[in-house]
């Protein structure tokens, strides 16, 4: 047993019992957005988020163990991702990227954008030409240390 059976798992209950992972959050106590991530493999549960989590999904205790060991994080099965939604994520910062930073460094100077101290918030926008995807990433900016 690993951490990808867990997650094997928890999707499989997921679908089968139409449970939302905006429910499962509210019963976590935290964002959608992280407890989804800690769902998929990405974020480590302490124990008693394990336990929440192991009970909506029918984990068993050795189970809910593997969801409070630190996982391997980013960990995509291809370098480039195929999956056409995250597909475009990496499009956006092979074409925004390095606008992205050049604006960053303007606005904060040299360093980068936490991804550790760090939220992320998805909210469908209306929009009369079909709904848009409003994603807000907000990172602590961490400026290089001069030595």
């Amino acid at each position: 047993m690993n951490r990808n059976d867990i997650t094997e798992k928890i999707i499989t209950v997921k679908v089968a019992k139409s449970i939302t992972w905006e429910s499962v959050a509210k019963k976590v106590g935290l964002s959608k957005e992280w407890v989804t991530a800690g769902c998929l493999g990405q974020m480590t549960f302490d124990d008693k988020q394990a336990k929440i989590v192991g009970k909506i999904f029918g984990l068993t205790a050795e189970e809910q163990k593997w969801l409070q060991v630190v996982p391997y994080k980013g960990s995509l099965p291809t370098p480039v991702p195929t999956d056409p939604l995250i597909y475009r994520w990496y499009e956006i910062v092979s074409v925004y990227g390095t606008t992205i930073k050049e604006l960053i460094h303007e606005e904060f100077g040299d360093g980068i954008m936490s991804a550790i101290d760090f939220s992320m918030d998805i909210v469908r926008q209306p929009d009369p030409k079909g709904d848009r995807v409003n994603v807000v990433l907000s990172g602590k900016f961490l400026p290089y240390k001069q030595y």
